[in-house]
């Protein structure tokens, strides 16, 4: 699993994925999910940027597939079909609440178990126990949730204690500066990963590590484990390049 803030931007993303995958681009199917992106408002450019991006990578076979309208078997039945699944960003409660509302939480949880799943921002969202419209009020997040109606803000898989948040320091979200993530990240009580965009939280089995060939934050950080403990490791604010190991919590 490779939660990213921005999508494969960078060769070392690119590299990480190919590492998951076991096998080259020109091999693998991979199927393109767009629903978080339909229920976000505005200009979509950034859409059409990534999806070129990403096709570009001249896959095997490149699907694409809206999990809303759509019989759940022949959902599942593509899910399956494909090498990777990638989700697209958006509205993370649109995306959530789409798993939810057709049937597909549980089959698909079992379908991640042997697939690489890439993340992008909305995407990578999704994952925590703590999406929570306590959580999107923390990071501001109050239009987004209207979405939902009287739909409680929830996972569909609530994999994670930790929190992913992307695009610090983007051009294209100003606000999210370091400060601003470190503002909404003490209302809250558990670990947030703040991402920018050439940076990805991965997940092999029990292990996750920060990729990045930028800057990223892990807030609200556990204390690291003593030298009596399970050998886990918090990581450190990332530099371009590095890479730092994490235990998964819970």
């Amino acid at each position: 699993m490779l939660l990213t803030s921005a999508g494969l931007r960078n060769d070392v993303l690119k590299s990480a994925l190919a590492d998951l995958i076991g096998k080259s681009f020109a091999r693998t199917r991979v199927v393109f999910i767009p629903t978080a992106s339909v229920a976000a408002a505005g200009d979509h450019g950034w859409f059409v940027e990534d999806l070129r991006r990403l096709h570009g990578l001249r896959w095997r076979e490149f699907d694409v597939l809206e999990l809303n309208g759509l019989p759940a078997p022949l959902v599942l039945s593509r899910l399956r079909h494909a090498d990777v699944i990638y989700a697209e960003g958006g509205n993370h409660y649109h995306l959530a609440n789409s798993i939810i509302a057709n049937g597909l939480a549980a089959d698909l949880a079992d379908i991640l178990e042997s697939k690489a799943y890439v993340g992008v921002s909305a995407g990578s969202m999704i994952f925590s126990r703590n999406l929570s419209a306590r959580t999107g009020e923390a990071f501001g997040e109050q239009d987004d949730l209207e979405i939902l109606g009287e739909t409680a803000a929830r996972s569909p898989f609530g994999l994670f204690d930790w929190y992913v948040k992307p695009h610090l320091n983007s051009p294209d979200f100003p606000n999210r500066t370091r400060a601003w993530f470190e503002k909404a990240a003490a209302k809250l009580d558990f670990p947030v990963y703040a991402l920018d965009d050439n940076s990805a939280v991965r997940v092999r089995g029990d292990e996750t590590d920060v990729v990045s060939d930028g800057e990223w934050r892990l807030l609200n950080a556990p204390a690291p484990q003593s030298a009596s403990g399970d050998g886990a490791k918090t990581p450190r604010p990332g530099r371009p390049r590095r890479l730092a190991a994490f235990r998964r919590p819970g």
